[in-house]
């Protein structure tokens, strides 16, 4: 559970008043918090470690993001968490399905190329990602991979999809890419990603963490963002925009501010 932050300037409040404050702060879901202050919730006692990829196919090799956009939708189509992401390449590809062995991700893929919706693909195997080869390369965390993943969506089109998951890169999508990305499968949406991952105070921030955000008048988990350090993090704003940085200290992002999480140890 988060630490609540009683801010009064006056010196020390009774016990009796802060219980107080805290009651009838939690009776309206719609109150704005106060710059840094989170919602109060049980932090578990255990870390909650994330489900490790396993074999997932890769398909397109584009010039234009637009075409791997629709690539996107149309596996969504089928039922298939997808994403596209720019390949070292320079060109924009796209993944989908989380499978318990090649055989199966080699059966998915062969039926979908046969309908037509992929050409070429590649299996990717769990071996191949960042976080099965513990570090990338000397005095690069996983942490490190995943902040460098997030830069490379920057500038990249928010994208609203056909299926009822929304969009191939809104929000959550984006968090979901990242970390496939980088070997980990995380839960498709942004309240999911909230209530899978360990609680961890504002303050105790580290890059990969998720941030999460309260945007609507529901009071609940409505967007999320992954957190570079600096008070930094990299997030898909809305339909309009491109992917992008902001700030945590941002008038807009604090009083919308809803709790944070972690996937890794």
């Amino acid at each position: 559970m988060e630490k609540f932050r009683q801010r009064t300037g006056i010196g020390i409040v009774p016990a009796v008043l802060v219980f107080s404050i805290f009651l009838s702060g939690c009776a309206s879901q719609k109150t704005v918090l106060s710059p840094y202050q989170t919602r109060l919730r049980q932090k578990p006692q255990t870390f909650t470690a994330p489900q490790m990829m396993g074999y997932s196919i890769q398909a397109g090799a584009f010039s234009q993001v637009d075409n791997a956009v629709r690539l996107t939708k149309k596996l969504e189509k089928q039922g298939l968490d997808a994403f596209y992401f720019t390949h070292s390449s320079g060109l924009y590809k796209v993944r989908f399905g989380n499978y318990t062995s090649q055989n199966k991700a080699l059966t998915e893929a062969r039926r979908l190329q046969q309908q037509g919706i992929i050409d070429a693909f590649y299996v990717v195997k769990p071996g191949e990602y960042a976080i099965a080869r513990g570090k990338s390369s000397v005095g690069v965390s996983i942490r490190d991979d995943i902040v460098d993943t997030a830069h490379s969506f920057i500038g990249l089109p928010y994208q609203w999809g056909t299926c009822s998951l929304s969009a191939p890169l809104d929000c959550s999508g984006l968090v979901m890419a990242v970390y496939q990305l980088n070997g980990m499968n995380v839960p498709r949406t942004s309240e999911e990603q909230y209530k899978s991952g360990t609680p961890v105070p504002k303050e105790q921030l580290e890059k990969g963490d998720l941030v999460f955000f309260s945007t609507t008048s529901t009071g609940r988990v409505s967007h999320v963002g992954i957190y570079i350090g600096d008070d930094m993090f990299i997030h898909a704003p809305g339909t309009g925009k491109t992917i992008c940085a902001d700030s945590l200290s941002s008038t807009y992002y604090q009083d919308r501010f809803y709790g944070a999480c972690t996937y890794i140890r």
